[in-house]
């Protein structure tokens, strides 16, 4: 009892020995005092849509007081989500990519390739409308398996990957179309179908496509799957750190895979719209729309490191896309300067980008 009795003195002696050397300070819990720009920080790392909404409201407030009532007009309103129809399709197939730490520089040629298929199937080979349209979207998704396979099996770095099956998917665009552009005419005969998209109901003077209806459709499926289903969770988890949502049981080969079949077929769809949106089926035609998929994504708030962003954020940024060209457009200014400032809004995004990071 005795030997007990002292080391429990010993050890009560070694504990206030401690304490005092530690200088009596003890564990604070005030609330932390944040400046302004500190605040705005957090805020913009907490709501990564909110920068770009801000933009579009500032840019709308600016053309319309600059322009005039011709802005504002719901036609004018109309037009400028009939233009951005295309871009934003594919922005959603590429905020997936980039979701999971990628990037996809074939989403043009996807969406070419497939647009070809089903104007073929429908007018040369003579099958059903129905059937065509959804040969090119099984080809579109078979195109994104093919990326998949690559990025995911052989582990290659999807830029790579998707710049050349990029060139792979264009010249087979070309090969199997020779080159020819199947005409209006023979589309409205043989399958109207595939001008649906481009047909307008007429709603308080503006007029809107099927095709920029089944854009905002889509959008709100992807969020939707995104947000509120295990597949979303682990898209998100696989971009962020896909070494720890491996260990969490997220099988993220499956992950990636399955994400790039879903882009494919989105470009297919983009397809659809696309002829809709020409009236054609144009081998030619989407040789930017890659640039302009990730242009919408990164001015839309998306981190191209992975695991941040939203997808309602890429549909912002393909409207101040849009806003911005068609508000310098009224307003007579260059197409050359569009561009500029088209790319200049790029290179903000991506900093601001950066900025918010490093919360």
């Amino acid at each position: 009892m005795a030997d007990s009795s002292t080391l429990k003195t010993t050890q009560t002696a070694d504990h206030e020995l401690v304490a005092a050397s530690a200088g009596g300070e003890v564990a604070s819990f005030e609330k932390e005092t944040l400046s302004f720009v500190e605040k705005t920080h957090r805020f913009f790392h907490a709501n990564p849509t909110a920068a770009p909404a801000i933009v579009l409201l500032l840019a709308v407030i600016a053309f319309s007081m600059i322009i005039g009532d011709r802005f504002l007009h719901p036609f004018n309103m109309s037009l400028i989500l009939q233009q951005v129809t295309i871009i934003g399709i594919l922005g959603i197939a590429q905020t997936l990519i980039i979701l999971t730490a990628g990037i996809d520089l074939s989403v043009g040629a996807i969406m070419v390739l497939t647009s070809v298929i089903m104007g073929k199937m429908a007018i040369d080979v003579g099958l059903p409308p129905e059937i065509a349209l959804l040969a090119g979207i099984a080809a579109g998704a078979i195109a994104g398996y093919i990326n998949g396979i690559l990025v995911t099996l052989f582990r290659l770095p999807p830029f790579i990957v998707t710049l050349g099956t990029w060139n792979i998917f264009f010249a087979l665009n070309l090969w199997y179309s020779k080159s020819e552009t199947i005409r209006s005419q023979a589309i409205e005969q043989t399958a109207p179908l595939l001008h649906w998209t481009g047909h307008t109901i007429e709603l308080f003077g503006a007029k809107l496509t099927y095709g920029s209806l089944l854009m905002l459709a889509l959008f709100a499926l992807i969020w939707y799957a995104l947000n509120w289903t295990a597949w979303g969770k682990h898209v998100y988890a696989t971009g962020d750190d896909p070494g720890a949502a491996s260990l969490a049981g997220i099988r993220t080969n499956r992950i990636l895979m399955s994400v790039y079949i879903v882009a494919g077929a989105i470009c297919a769809i983009g397809a659809w719209a696309l002829i809709g949106r020409i009236g054609s089926v144009s081998p030619q035609a989407g040789m930017t729309a890659n640039l302009d998929s990730i242009t919408a994504v990164v001015i839309g708030g998306c981190s191209l490191f992975g695991g941040r962003g939203s997808i309602f954020g890429t549909l912002i940024g393909a409207l101040v896309v849009g806003v911005f060209r068609n508000g310098l457009a009224l307003a007579g200014v260059d197409v050359l300067w569009q561009e500029f400032t088209v790319g200049l809004l790029i290179i903000v995004a991506v900093g601001m980008d950066q900025w918010i990071r490093k919360v």
